[in-house]
């Protein structure tokens, strides 16, 4: 089964925006990649580009807040923090590697919308959602709530500097040594008797 051209043009409009960002996205190169037309697009997405943006933005929030969930579920099964941060960081680590570090991350890139206020604001919601999954787990693994809610906007703050900077670097090395400093920290943290 084929897909329609609503969803060939959000597939295509997250692949292009995670390479090029939001401003150089294109409405050509979007259409062209989607291998949709002007009229599908306003079909469904009347407002344009910025509309498209933006639902494309609402479905990678929750992609990557399913992901986020998922290694919940690793760290409730396994109670190991180190692979609860690995199936973490594998959600990015596999695209940069496999695009040739073309793509980095779209929520990055909506963030710097400024001039597309929708889509800034759905990157910072996004933010909000994502840590606080990430501090649920840092619950279930043992913090108290309030390190939890600190220490999960820091993570989430940690691996995205990663990905700019693996994509800059075109190695995943700046993810590698996210991961082994955000572990200790983490297991520094919770090593600290409490008091």
């Amino acid at each position: 089964m084929t897909a329609g051209p609503r969803s060939r043009l959000i597939a295509s409009t997250i692949a292009v925006v995670q390479e090029q960002g939001v401003h150089a996205a294109g409405l050509a190169e979007l259409l062209k990649r989607s291998n949709a037309s002007r009229n599908s697009l306003y079909q469904h997405f009347p407002a344009g580009k910025s509309e498209l943006v933006e639902n494309a933005a609402k479905i990678v929030s929750r992609i990557v807040n399913s992901h986020i969930a998922r290694a919940d579920q690793t760290l409730e099964s396994t109670g190991d923090l180190g692979q609860w941060l690995d199936f973490l960081i594998s959600f990015w680590r596999g695209p940069l590697e496999s695009s040739a570090y073309r793509e980095g991350s779209f929520m990055m890139a909506a963030a710097l919308a400024e001039s597309d206020p929708n889509v800034q604001a759905v990157a910072g919601q996004a933010f909000v959602e994502w840590s606080a999954q990430i501090s649920k787990s840092l619950t279930r693994a043992g913090f108290s709530d309030e390190a939890a809610r600190s220490l999960g906007g820091f993570t989430l703050t940690v691996i995205e500097g990663a990905i700019i900077q693996s994509r800059a670097l075109k190695s995943v090395h700046p993810l590698d040594e996210a991961h082994q400093h955000l572990i200790a920290l983490l297991r520094h943290y919770l090593a600290e008797p409490t008091g």
